[in-house]
């Protein structure tokens, strides 16, 4: 598996080596992070998206891939790097790939990265080889970020309209992508995503009922949500993207729900409302 060293990477290495998975080969650019691990079995290779060459070392072998999708927010890079390792993936004779794709990577879909991964998505099915394409919706672990904003301001500002999303967790997603990779046949694309999707003024809901403050949903243009967000520091391309998903949401793109979750793990996947109760001191900064 790719990414290893990651946040999504570290927890599905976690849910295979509960499964038993062996042998387990854990890719990643930073082999030094990873030392732990081979104590516990698992052999760390080196690989780079970005680096070609790398590439036939680190998946030599390797019967099921997964790759997981790069965070590089600057254009093209990212689909340069994914070609890469799907290429590398082919040339080394894998058998199944699953890969980390977003939810209606349409071409009307205005986050700013959706078309890496609909092009990602059409370079493994050119190659051949059958895949799992893992479509996971907006991590509910971005909430918390929104949420401590929320609290601090005593408001939950967004742009998101009256949209709703299927917010999903990383843990979910790697318990997904893990059960994936040991288990799925044939080819299939599966939406990754929480049991409802949940609107703004839901989530404000729950941000009030969790940290006890009354925290209202105030809807904003998409312009006044990125000044606020670059008046913060964010660069401006970040703050393109984040904004982004709020376009995305108020247009429907995200409002997806499934049962892939439990199809693929035996056990649903949770709610907003139980992920952000659960995280309260997070929320109030205590955490």
């Amino acid at each position: 598996m790719t990414g290893a060293s990651g946040h999504l990477g570290s927890q599905v290495i976690e849910a295979l080596l509960e499964e038993g998975a062996e042998p387990l080969v854990a890719v990643t650019r930073s082999p030094e992070k990873l030392e732990a691990l081979g104590a516990r079995g698992v052999e760390i290779r080196a690989g780079d998206f970005n680096d070609p060459a790398t590439l036939g070392p680190a998946f030599a072998g390797g019967g099921r891939l997964l790759i997981i999708s790069t965070d590089d927010l600057a254009p093209g890079k990212r689909f340069a790097a994914h070609s890469n390792a799907v290429a590398a993936a082919k040339e080394a004779g894998v058998s199944h790939i699953v890969y980390t794709s977003l939810t209606n990577p349409d071409e009307g879909n205005p986050i700013g990265f959706a078309r890496y991964h609909r092009e990602t998505e059409a370079s493994i099915k050119d190659t051949g080889i059958s895949h799992t394409i893992l479509r996971n919706c907006l991590y509910a672990d971005l909430l918390l970020m929104n949420g401590q904003q929320a609290v601090g301001a005593g408001a939950l500002y967004s742009a998101a309209g009256d949209g709703k999303a299927g917010y999903v967790t990383r843990a979910d997603c790697a318990r997904a992508a893990a059960a994936a990779l040991l288990t799925e046949t044939g080819s299939s694309v599966r939406d990754i995503t929480g049991p409802a999707a949940v609107s703004q003024a839901e989530i404000a809901v729950i941000l009030s009922e969790a940290t006890g403050k009354e925290i209202p949903y105030v809807p904003i243009t998409r312009d006044a949500l990125v000044a606020a967000m670059t008046e913060k520091g964010m660069p401006d391309s970040v703050a393109d993207v984040f904004s982004s998903f709020d376009v995305a949401i108020a247009e429907g793109y995200l409002d997806v729900t499934s049962n892939d979750v439990q199809d693929l793990t035996g056990q649903g996947g949770q709610s907003v409302r139980d992920f952000l109760l659960a995280k309260k001191a997070v929320l109030i900064g205590q955490g």
